[in-house]
């Protein structure tokens, strides 16, 4: 792979997963982190520019999907879950 699209996939991944950190609920947020990691675990040893290409783009309109329904998220908030909340100390 050559530096500049391993620069331009790293870039990727982190953008998608801050995105995806933006999700109001728990189990959306958590699900699409864990997706993101495993499928670019998944293609890591990818060698052929053409494939890389071609998982780099749908990785490109994934992350719109996940820049839409993030804002959706936000606008159809809903309580955080016990699990969200930080525990209070006990006094």
């Amino acid at each position: 792979m050559a530096a500049s699209s391993r620069a331009q996939v790293l870039d990727l991944y982190r953008v998608m997963l801050r995105e995806s950190g933006k999700f109001t609920s728990y189990n959306y947020r958590t699900y699409a982190i864990r997706r993101i990691r495993e499928a670019f675990r998944e293609n890591k040893n990818v060698k052929d520019s053409a494939q890389i290409q071609m998982l780099v783009n749908k990785a490109k309109r994934n992350l719109e999907i996940i820049r839409r329904q993030t804002h959706l998220s936000e606008m159809y908030s809903t309580n955080k879950l016990v699990i969200e909340n930080p525990k209070k100390p006990r006094t």
